[in-house]
């Protein structure tokens, strides 16, 4: 399903809002959907993303400076610490991890203790790579906000059929939460990453724990870094529905997508569905 960002003041009625939300989150939805028309996000889009590759191509000794072991390497850059569904470590891809909208959420020593992947500070390549820092704030806090209006209307779903105004706001955990978190992604090249790959290399099946997941489309480059159509027709965002069958998702450039998470179903009494997905190289 595809809402237009302006969709909740340009007159669209609830009705076709409800629709959009029940074919995208509902039982039978794939737990997707897009919004289009958002100001300045390919902008936002194309500031960041070639920045993935710029990190990842950093000397080793460079990138490890910003690796956050206290936060089991939430936060900042990790390579090679996460494991796959076959026990060994993956090295296909890197990814830094940051809150977009806080940069250091919370001053309580003991709490952060508790807490560490979701209430460490920020970390920054401010010498090697000063620009990524603004980047990833600007298109992070972009998703937040529309994430959040995009619950909204998530809210006024749940209630209307559960026809209770006092259900839990989703809007309100993506608002008063202080734990956002972001990730930029760089797939390695196969041959750069070593071995074989089989279908979900680069990311097993799984569902989202979280309330909701904001998504951009890939960036997909040759071996100077210039930006090409995906090379691979399989290479991708995998969905699993209700019923086992897989869906390749292709999402468009101007667009942002936003899939539904666990957290999410659970508060809306199941009205809203999380699925399972894979990236396949």
């Amino acid at each position: 399903s595809v809402l237009d960002a302006s969709s909740s003041s340009s007159g669209a009625s609830a009705t076709e809002l409800d629709d959009a939300l029940s074919k995208a989150f509902g039982p039978g939805g794939l737990g997707i959907l897009t919004v289009s028309g958002v100001p300045d996000f390919e902008k936002l889009r194309g500031a960041l993303l070639p920045l993935a590759r710029e990190f990842a191509e950093l000397p080793d000794d460079a990138k490890q400076k910003y690796e956050d072991e206290k936060s089991f390497y939430a936060f900042g850059w990790s390579h090679g610490k996460e494991k796959l569904s076959d026990g060994k470590f993956d090295t296909h891809k890197g990814s830094y991890y940051n809150n977009p909208v806080e940069d250091r959420p919370c001053d309580d020593d003991e709490l952060m203790g508790r807490h560490p992947s979701y209430l460490r500070p920020n970390v920054w390549p401010t010498v090697e790579l000063p620009a990524l820092e603004p980047s990833f704030k600007n298109l992070g806090t972009c998703i937040v906000n529309v994430g959040q209006k995009l619950l909204r209307h998530c809210d006024a779903y749940v209630r209307s059929r559960k026809g209770d105004d006092r259900a839990s706001s989703l809007e309100r955990a993506v608002s008063d939460s202080r734990c956002h978190k972001a990730r930029l992604l760089y797939y390695f090249p196969v041959s750069a990453a070593g071995g074989s790959m089989k279908q979900d290399t680069w990311c097993g099946w799984h569902k989202d724990h979280g309330t909701l997941t904001g998504l951009v489309s890939a960036r997909f480059t040759d071996a100077a870094g210039s930006e090409v159509p995906n090379p691979a027709k399989d290479a991708g965002l995998f969905i699993r529905n209700r019923a086992g069958e897989v869906t390749k998702v292709n999402i468009p450039k101007t667009s942002l997508a936003f899939q539904i998470g666990e957290s999410a179903q659970v508060a809306s009494g199941g009205l809203l569905r999380a699925t399972p997905h894979c990236v396949c190289p």
